[in-house]
């Protein structure tokens, strides 16, 4: 466990705390400043995940930093900085482009380290969008979640080159052990989806938004269903965070297709590891690049099988040719927005015979033991986070 010098105060900045891969980082880094004997601040709008945060021994501060009004932007500054002086905070670290700004001008402001976290690909037009996505490559040190990101931020801006350190997200892996889940947790989860006993369970976790690849999903559970192989469930399992419509469009869809009997839309899963011990197969369906790929990080530490879409930073979290040789695969590829390959897939995963299935999933363990625990994520962030204080970048 790293140490940080006495008294020291960090305050991590985030939009909101409901459900996401930055969001739970920002409780687990929180949790860990506790423990090496440091005070954990997050600023948010609040949200789902805020009593977590607290019983972790950290405090919340409910500030309008998802606002990306101008004005609102350089009011939170001034709170922020009022913030660091009252509270003697040591290391402001922003995890998002709209309270990075207000973020950055504090940090100026009280002359403290400012830290980013590269969290997102972020899209980027325009010159307007490349100058308002750079202030998270202005961070006296940036944390890139993968390799693949930091190749992004290097290319986009090549004056935070020499300042960017790889962090990649790290899992609760005791947590997501199929034998530390209780059979009550895994029946009341299963009560809660409707899913018949010895149906195989297809899980797909992930917030409902476009790009997450839900639509993907549906159609290959069709032609699943078209060529006869239709005992399968898929559960999407995902908050739609307001977007009402695309829940529309995917119930339309899965009604177009006569798959009500096949796929669930269930909301919100506040147990993951429940719903991976009941999971026969995970897929991770994106059609664009993932940033790191939490989901099947998760899905290989449980031991269940993974498909992911063949995009950003996946090569670092799921191995499989022609990478690698196929004794060394730890889960499925496929192209992305390829319905065919991804049921081609589904239909080989599901089938695969038990010793097969166990030496792949047991290859997948040992390579996120290795690389993806949350132990690794936050001693390294608090390395960080020591090295600012001492003037290093």
């Amino acid at each position: 466990m790293v140490s940080l010098p006495p008294a020291t105060t960090i305050l991590q900045v985030i939009p909101d705390l409901n459900s996401g891969g930055a969001e739970r980082t920002t409780l687990d880094v929180a949790q860990a400043v506790v423990k090496a004997g440091g005070t954990a601040l997050v600023v948010s709008q609040g949200g789902q995940m805020v009593s977590d945060l607290k019983s972790y021994g950290a405090e919340h501060i409910v500030l309008p930093v998802k606002s990306k009004n101008p004005l609102t932007l350089w009011r939170n500054a001034a709170r922020l900085a009022a913030l660091i002086e009252d509270r003697n905070v040591s290391v402001i670290h922003a995890r998002s482009r709209a309270p990075a700004w207000s973020s950055l001008w504090a940090a100026r402001r009280t002359n403290i380290p400012f830290v980013t976290t590269y969290h997102g690909t972020y899209n980027q037009t325009n010159a307007l969008k490349s100058y308002y996505n750079s202030v998270m490559a202005r961070g006296d040190a940036v944390i890139a979640n993968s390799h693949f990101i930091a190749g992004l931020v290097s290319s986009r801006h090549s004056f935070a080159s020499d300042r960017i350190t790889v962090i990649q997200r790290g899992s609760d892996l005791k947590g997501l052990a199929p034998e530390n889940v209780s059979a009550l947790r895994q029946q009341a989860l299963k009560d809660s989806w409707g899913v018949p006993s010895r149906r195989p369970i297809v899980l797909n976790m992930a917030r409902l938004t476009a790009w997450k690849g839900q639509r993907v999903v549906v159609e290959a559970m069709a032609l699943l269903k078209e060529a006869g192989f239709s005992d399968p469930i898929a559960i999407l399992a995902g908050d739609a965070q307001g977007r009402d419509s695309y829940v529309a469009d995917l119930k339309k869809l899965i009604a177009a297709h006569g798959l009500h009997d096949n796929v669930r839309l269930v909301g919100h899963c506040a147990d993951v590891p429940a719903a991976l011990a009941l999971a026969d197969l995970a897929v991770v369906a994106s059609t664009e690049p993932e940033a790191f790929g939490r989901a099947a990080v998760e899905a290989q530490a449980a031991s269940v099988p993974v498909i992911v879409s063949d995009l950003g930073a996946v090569p670092e979290t799921v191995l499989a040719p022609p990478d690698v040789s196929e004794s060394e695969r730890t889960g499925w590829r496929v192209p992305a927005g390829d319905a065919r390959a991804l049921a081609q897939a589904i239909r080989a995963a599901l089938g695969q015979e038990p010793d097969a299935k166990k030496e792949m999933t047991d290859r997948a363990l040992t390579h996120v033991r290795q690389n993806f625990s949350v132990e690794t994520m936050c001693d390294r962030t608090l390395e960080v986070y020591s090295r600012v204080l001492r003037g290093g970048a």
